[in-house]
């Protein structure tokens, strides 16, 4: 029986909002992943603050396609979030891991006094930054072999840990840093700042010759580990494939003849990233778990489609104009410059209060810590968690 096609249409959203993700929130990554390549404090000190002004406004509502693409999968089709949520537990719940420590040391490096506790921040933000892409790029690399059954028992390491999956965790890691490094480019051509255009534009021909590299890899491992999807995308999703490679191809030669059209240089690379998911999910099709679960068989009833339909529709009408006028007034500048304007007000009517002394911490500072203490509480439950799934039945 073929899917229906309310069924096809929640797929087609979903593609559409993890491609989404792969490119707002691979950037944010990719900047963690600059920052880590950086240097020390003095060489570094440049790009990490292009890096800062570029992320500060807009990395938290990143992850509200993350949240999307979660929601959507469980309503839309929960047998196949069952068996991927329990199958690749250790994954998935050491990327919320990475997600939680990168957003606290962001956050923390900002606002610590001493050295070594910015330091320590910012080695957890950069850290995290190379982790969670990595181990959420595990995920499609294992669904997409076969080794994730429909009503798993439990945690499946074979699964995670198998040439392909760790490709294709590689893969999401140098797609971040690339599409980081494309952003990057004009970030810094629009502030004017031309050694670090030249900085960034040389990282991101580094990050796209190796993200094609470990596509090509990843390609012809697919040959052996998933005969099903490799057909497939040298078949119907064919096209879809050859547009990523020309587009590229294209940013590639943009950088090397240092033509930095701002939408074009940054449309064409958002281009190649996104239809290289696109063909994904066409060469999936029609398999929610290739080639086990089918995309009938995994979906919700129509009524509850019907109302991922609406929920996507009030996103469109709701979320979207507020990210448009976040990313235009990050853009132009605006917001960097009054939080900027706003701090040093603060720091100055604190010192006028009491000559002499250092200014204490504002309560929004006071309020990170306590967010920081119950963010360490629910990493070590998380920990304990991964231990005791990966512990032999006996000993649980």
């Amino acid at each position: 029986m073929s899917p229906s096609a309310d069924a096809i249409g929640v797929a087609a959203i979903l593609i559409v909002v993890i491609a989404a993700y792969a490119l707002f929130g691979g950037a944010d990554f990719g900047g963690g992943i600059w920052d880590l390549l950086a240097g020390g404090a003095r060489r570094g000190a440049a790009p990490r603050e292009l890096i800062d002004k570029s992320i500060t406004p807009v990395w938290e509502g990143n992850h509200v396609w993350l949240v999307f693409i979660l929601v959507l999968t469980w309503t839309a089709f929960p047998i196949a979030f069952a068996a991927i949520m329990t199958a690749l537990f250790v994954p998935l719940a050491v990327s919320v891991l990475g997600i939680v420590l990168r957003g606290a040391g962001f956050a923390f490096r900002h606002t610590a006094q001493r050295l070594h506790m910015r330091q320590f921040t910012g080695a957890a933000f950069a850290g995290a930054s190379l982790l969670t892409p990595f181990f959420l790029g595990t995920v499609p690399g294992a669904i997409a072999t076969g080794q994730v059954p429909v009503h798993p028992a439990g945690n499946v390491l074979a699964a995670w840990t198998s040439p392909t999956a760790i490709l294709t965790g590689l893969l999401f890691v140098a797609a971040c840093a690339y599409i980081s490094a494309v952003f990057l480019v004009r970030e810094a051509r629009q502030r004017g700042h031309q050694d670090l255009t030249r900085y960034f534009s040389l990282r991101a021909t580094a990050a796209g010759v190796v993200t094609g590299g470990l596509a090509g890899g990843t390609f012809a491992e697919l040959s052996a580990s998933s005969p099903y999807l490799y057909g497939r995308l040298t078949g119907i999703a064919l096209p879809l494939v050859v547009i990523s490679i020309a587009a590229g191809i294209a940013v590639l030669g943009m950088l090397w003849l240092r033509w930095y059209h701002d939408l074009i240089l940054r449309g064409t690379a958002a281009v190649a990233v996104a239809t290289v998911m696109w063909g994904w999910g066409l060469a999936q099709y029609p398999y929610l778990l290739p080639t086990s679960l089918s995309l009938e068989a995994g979906s919700a009833p129509t009524g509850s489609l019907v109302g991922e339909f609406v929920v996507a529709a009030l996103a469109v009408l709701l979320v979207a104009p507020g990210f448009a006028l976040l990313y235009v007034l990050q853009q132009r500048r605006m917001l960097t410059a009054a939080e900027s304007d706003a701090g040093l007000r603060l720091a100055a009517q604190l010192e006028a209060a009491v000559p002499g002394q250092p200014a204490a911490a504002p309560a929004s500072a006071r309020n990170r810590m306590t967010t920081a203490v119950v963010l360490v509480i629910l990493a070590i439950r998380a920990i304990r968690a991964i231990r005791a799934v990966l512990s032999p039945p006996g000993r649980r």
